[in-house]
């Protein structure tokens, strides 16, 4: 039998924190979402009358996390897929969260997810070739423009420019997407 928490609510929250914030952080997208789950978590936990009647507080307290996590995704698959895109200062088209999103919870973000590999697998076939390596090196392998021009023999300049044009192509492509999506 798992030994009572003994302790102030400060001693457990402190013990506890940063482990719960891991655990809440690896089943939600966003840091700020796992934050505020964090939050309600100790919510509820200072809520509790008298906490040396709880048989195991880390279970407690995982379960309470886990509980409203879920609850998050609901109120989630509520939203509108719109409420997941954004427009960097740039001006550049950006859907990442969506692509993270969870589409078992909502068939409507599935479909729009696979129409959107559609048309960028499409979009990137139609780029120079050159243009298509250096954003599938930077975009999709994660290497910076210097190691693309180091492994390409060419200058950074040359690199940087074909990820321009590479963008500017597939942000024109993928823009009726984005408007469906509006």
């Amino acid at each position: 039998m798992p030994k009572k928490e003994t302790g102030s609510t400060a001693d457990i929250i402190k013990k506890y924190s940063a482990q719960l914030l891991g655990f809440i952080t690896k089943k939600v997208v966003r840091l700020e979402d796992a934050e505020d789950v964090l939050q309600d978590v100790w919510y509820q936990f200072s809520r509790l009358t008298n906490i040396s009647d709880l048989e195991n507080t880390s279970a407690w307290l995982y379960k309470v996390a886990k509980n409203k996590i879920t609850d998050l995704y609901r109120k989630e698959t509520n939203d509108s897929l719109e409420d997941y895109t954004y427009e960097t200062e740039d001006g550049e088209l950006c859907i990442k969260y969506i692509l993270l999103l969870d589409e078992n919870s909502d068939p409507e973000l599935g479909l729009f997810k696979d129409a959107f590999w559609i048309e960028m697998m499409a979009a990137l076939e139609e780029l120079p070739e050159k243009q298509k390596q250096v954003y599938v090196l930077n975009e999709i392998d994660g290497k910076t423009l210097q190691e693309i021009a180091d492994i390409q023999g060419d200058n950074i300049k040359t690199i940087i420019s074909r990820k321009g044009y590479a963008v500017k192509h597939l942000r024109n492509r993928l823009q009726d997407l984005y408007n469906d999506l509006n």
